[in-house]
């Protein structure tokens, strides 16, 4: 089952069991892929749902940041509660040292020598890692692997 009939399984699933925050996290994602998919005019794939999830979820922890900041718990555990769901849809993610890894054989790859290189190394980082790590995670390896 592709990851779009998933979602949509889900989504109905909500329905009937009355589930109001979880539906609306849910129809907010199908909203976010059927916008993609008319705007550029193709059809989905997992990996395409699985970016724009992650992106989703950037926005979430960017929201609930700014309303922690502005003394507003509420609205911050509402985007939480969203960012749950969300992470539903996500493939299992790599663990610090599986990333650590990864990025020295990208960095071998590519041989970048310093943190002039980062550009190349994340360029390569972003086509073998998307989905499957936290690019913000990525992104610190990348540049302690640069460093050192």
């Amino acid at each position: 089952m592709s990851l779009k009939a998933r979602i949509n399984d889900d989504m109905k699933a909500a329905m009937r069991a009355k589930e109001a925050e979880r539906l609306g996290t849910i129809r907010m994602l199908l909203a976010a892929m059927k916008q993609k998919e008319v705007d550029e005019r193709v059809e989905l794939d997992d990996a395409m749902v699985v970016a724009i999830v992650d992106k989703l979820i950037k926005q979430r922890k960017d929201a609930a940041e700014q309303y922690t900041a502005g003394g507003r718990p509420d609205l911050a555990d509402k985007e939480k509660s969203e960012i749950t769901v969300l992470e539903l849809y996500l493939p299992q993610r790599m663990s610090a040292d599986e990333i650590k890894a990864a990025i020295a054989a990208i960095v071998a790859e590519v041989g970048a020598a310093g943190p002039g290189d980062m550009g190349k190394v994340m360029g390569a980082a972003k086509q073998q890692l998307a989905g499957k790590a936290d690019m913000g995670q990525v992104s610190a390896a990348v540049k302690a692997a640069l460093a050192g």
